[in-house]
């Protein structure tokens, strides 16, 4: 028996989730927008819509198993679409232009134009503390991750507004969900920081933490990426140093070439496993300082591309996250 229940149901719960194939035929076909990813043509509009609904109701009428796991999973949306509203709303009223104040971790900068201003994300309280002790208080904040976020990409969205940390992250930002336009975009209006920078440690880990970073911020900040605010910073892996001679390396064939420009004898050579191990000066002048750092901005060249690579590579369906890992195991190399 399929139970009762009292929600409001909206067309977008029959949506969600849902992915369709409609192959239409257009002499002069028109789209809106330059990504053309809807079509303009008003008369296709009924001709699908007519054609579809007869199939739909004769299919649902022959086949109502079927028909009452569409009913449910229908009620299902309608209860999660309510329940993040409740969320996001518990979002808006947590916000720092509302009273109820910074995240406590947050080392915030004394700067208030946001043009001026950026923030770190930074891995754990280790890292946080050496990022906090060596950076530019004028202008740069410090908030500390706990471990990794939730994966948004396979979690419901209310569970993700319901997230500490990604309430956090939504609080030290001075963000909020909906405009007079749009209920579910992202409102810069308040936006704190015009860099916000990911700085996690250069390894397995710390990749992983930006992915889930970049997954978060792809599905419910993609304003921040399209606007250019995004960044990953880039830790040195090595630092090589003979005497009062130091080099920081990136790569491995930085590496070699600092070791053949010192010699190799007494030369040490020490490999960052963390951002914890550098001292604040080393994390400043190697990763935070702007005269010195390596940020690489993240951009969206190609939406329906992404969209594909997050699905795949963080979703639930496993066999093509494991064919793509397999086709390019061979570029992985171990840290040892």
């Amino acid at each position: 028996m399929l139970a009762k229940a009292k929600v409001d149901i909206a067309g977008d719960d029959f949506r969600e989730g849902l992915t369709a194939i409609i192959s239409v035929k257009v002499a002069e076909p028109q789209f809106e927008g330059q990504t053309k990813t809807k079509l303009g043509n008003n008369e296709v509009r009924g001709a699908v819509d007519s054609a579809v609904s007869e199939m739909l109701e004769n299919y649902l009428e022959e086949h109502p198993n079927e028909a009452r796991t569409i009913v449910e999973k229908v009620i299902l949306a309608a209860r999660a679409r309510q329940a993040a509203r409740k969320a996001r709303e518990m979002v808006q009223r947590s916000n720092v232009f509302s009273g109820a104040g910074l995240p406590g971790k947050l080392a915030d900068c004394q700067d208030g134009d946001p043009a001026m201003c950026e923030i770190y994300f930074v891995e754990g309280d280790s890292a946080g503390g050496s990022a906090k002790q060596g950076r530019d208080r004028r202008y740069q904040a410090i908030l500390p991750l706990r471990g990794k976020i939730l994966n948004v990409e396979k979690a419901m969205r209310h569970r993700a507004f319901e997230s500490e940390e990604i309430r956090n992250i939504y609080t030290a930002l001075g963000v909020t969900v909906g405009t007079p336009e749009d209920s579910q975009a992202l409102n810069l209006s308040k936006l704190r920081y015009h860099k916000v920078i990911i700085m996690t440690d250069a390894d397995v880990d710390g990749a992983h933490i930006d992915t889930l970073m970049l997954t978060f911020f792809f599905r419910y900040m993609p304003e921040l990426i399209e606007n250019g605010y995004v960044y990953l910073a880039t830790p040195p892996l090595y630092l090589v140093k003979k005497g009062n001679k130091s080099y920081y390396c990136w790569t491995e064939e930085e590496r070699e070439q600092a070791m053949i420009a010192v010699g190799d004898k007494g030369v040490h050579v020490q490999r960052y496993k963390g951002l914890g191990e550098m001292n604040p000066e080393q994390l400043w002048e190697t990763t935070m300082d702007p005269e010195n750092r390596q940020l690489r901005q993240v951009t969206i060249e190609n939406a329906a591309s992404a969209d594909r690579v997050f699905s795949m590579l963080m979703g639930d369906d496993v066999p093509p996250r494991r064919e793509f890992i397999e086709r390019n195991a061979t570029y992985a190399t171990i840290d040892a």
